[in-house]
Order: C-alpha cells, then structure tokens, then sequence
C-alpha cells in the first residue's frame, strides 16, 4: 500500500453512494442499490455518516458510522458497517480506515468506538481483538418481532 495514493473522504453525494455499493454488497449481499441508497439516506437522518478509504481513485474499504450518546458507553462512534474489497484484505486498509474513524471519534469528544460482529466472523475478531486491541465486553442479543 503506498500511503500517499491513499485517502479518506466521506461519502456525501448520491453518486458517491452508488459507486459504494459494490463493496457494501460485500459486506451486505441482501441489499440492492435500492434499498442501500433508501437505507442510507433514512439513517443519514439520524446522523450516519460513511466514509471510503480510497486508493487512487478505488474505494478499497468503507466505514459506516454513528457518534450516539447512552448510559453504558456515553458519548461514542458505533461503526455499523466496516469492510474492505475482497481483493485488497490483509493490506492494512480496514487497520487505516478504523483508525481513522477512532481519531475522528476522539476530535468529536467520543469516549470509545463500539461495533458488534457476526459469530461466524472469526477472522474479522481476530482483527478486532488482536490487530485493534478493542475488547468483546457483552453479547448483542436479537429477537425479530416482524
């Protein structure tokens, strides 16, 4: 990876996002174009923001992210979504990019970064535990009422 071809930028534009969704659907295929950019611009609302690590002019990798605010974490970033392509993993982007993000949580007064990860996902733990040093503090439970 040579540092200086690579930026972070936050996506804004509806075109933006379009060009997004390829690597989004990596992450989530039970998404269409459709319902991503519907999606997005509804969580948008509440304050989501996504940004791409890019090199050159690829999206390689892609955060998308919350600052919220409760009583168990206080002021802090959820990263609801974090992936990078298939074809660039194991090359420090997703390291950089969520770097990035706890830097930007840190300039924005947030006390921690928070996810969750699917059990399935023991590669992505590992990252997380052993590249990031971020901690499994609870279970996420789910129960579908609809």
């Amino acid at each position: 990876m040579n540092r200086e071809l690579v930026n972070i930028k936050q996506l804004l534009s509806i075109s933006e996002l379009s060009e997004a969704f390829p690597l989004m659907h990596q992450l989530r295929p039970h998404l269409t174009e459709e319902s991503f950019l519907k999606t997005v611009k509804e969580m948008k609302e509440g304050g989501y923001q996504l940004f791409a690590l890019c090199e050159e002019d690829e999206m390689v990798a892609l955060a998308g992210v919350i600052i919220i605010t409760n009583l168990y974490y206080g002021r802090h970033v959820y990263v609801y979504d974090l992936v990078t392509s298939n074809e660039h993993r194991s090359k420090g982007y997703g390291e950089q990019l969520l770097s990035y993000i706890e830097e930007w949580g840190q300039k924005n007064e947030c006390e921690h970064v928070a996810l969750s990860s699917a059990n399935y996902r023991t590669d992505a733990h590992r990252f997380y535990e052993e590249k990031m040093n971020y901690t499994r503090p609870s279970y996420v439970f789910l129960k579908k009422i609809n």
